[in-house]
């Protein structure tokens, strides 16, 4: 839940010498702030430094990041010979970086905590790629959806297998367990969510090693978080604005849950802080399978106290 990042001083150092996609691409470096957080906050797994469109990158479609406003998509996919154009990428050529960061972060981490994987949904890779960069409403996603089937299939097949690839590819260089991130799919409505997306998510999962934990994590999802326990993941990630005890009953028991702190709650006092956690452990009532974490990613102006003071109230308060 973008572990790393701004809020760190020693990140914001590293950043002060290359841009995001120069840091990515340099394994030592990247490697480094992966372990960072945990040095400095005790977390219980470090989460490994990349972004979910580098895999896109090699698509040819003219990614970069401008200040301020994240990625930008310079030749968007908005049709169907836009599809038919991109080339075909193996993640073992286009990203071995990631492979080698994973390497570097698990040799330093040296068996102290797992190391956490990730990649984009095939959904939400799809909006960045249609889209050109974040948007409010998904309005040019839907339409290509909605009205050319035909490129959407083409476009989530391509891209399912690409993020099944990647993700295995994690897996294999030393990743403990990975996190699908499906940020923008809370735009869906649950029968568009079934028809456009599940599929696509199952076929990842299923192409996982069984043997390695797998979290299913997405944003403004609370009407949809039976639908994503469908199409897969062991683990199922909860933002801030569903209660955790009430979204686990739905759920059920054959699944753990991740969440689900707002990180808001980080820019407040320690009595806040601890009051926050106090009711995220309570609403698990520690039932196994609860992995506490955060509703979505660090705020950048978090200060960092707070977070290693929430770390300590975790642990304090679990073995009470």
């Amino acid at each position: 839940m973008r572990q790393a990042g701004r809020y760190l001083p020693e990140y914001r150092r590293v950043r002060e010498r290359m841009s995001l996609l120069q840091l990515c691409k340099r394994p030592d470096a990247a490697a480094e702030v992966t372990v960072q957080p945990v040095d400095r906050l005790g977390v219980d797994a470090a989460i490994l430094f990349a972004d979910i469109l580098l895999v896109a990158e090699p698509l040819g479609v003219g990614l970069d990041y401008a200040k301020g406003e994240g990625p930008v998509i310079a030749r968007p996919i908005r049709t169907r010979d836009d599809v038919a154009r991109l080339p075909d990428v193996d993640p073992d050529d286009a990203v071995p970086f990631v492979y080698e960061t994973a390497r570097l972060a698990r040799r330093a981490l040296a068996g102290r905590v797992p190391l956490i994987g990730f990649a984009g949904a095939p959904f939400t890779v799809a909006s960045y790629l249609i889209e050109g960069g974040p948007s409010r409403n998904f309005l040019l996603t839907k339409r290509l959806m909605y009205t050319d089937p035909d490129a959407w299939t083409a476009l989530m097949e391509r891209l399912t297998a690409l993020t099944a690839r990647y993700l295995r590819g994690q897996i294999a260089a030393g990743a403990d367990a990975v996190q699908l991130f499906d940020s923008w799919v809370g735009c869906l409505a649950p029968e568009a969510y079934r028809r456009y997306v599940l599929p696509y998510s199952r076929a990842v999962f299923a192409a996982l090693p069984p043997e390695a934990p797998a979290i299913h994590f997405g944003t403004g999802t609370g009407g949809l978080l039976e639908a994503m326990r469908d199409a897969g993941g062991h683990v199922i990630g909860l933002d801030w604005r569903v209660e955790l005890g009430a979204a686990w009953t739905r759920l059920g028991p054959g699944v753990g849950v991740q969440g689900n702190l707002d990180p808001a709650v980080l820019l407040s006092t320690p009595a806040e802080i601890k009051r926050g956690v106090g009711g995220i452990l309570d609403a698990a009532a520690g039932r196994p399978g609860h992995v506490f974490n955060l509703g979505h990613g660090v705020l950048p102006e978090t200060p960092w106290e707070n977070l290693r003071a929430m770390v300590e109230m975790v642990h304090e308060m679990s073995r009470r």
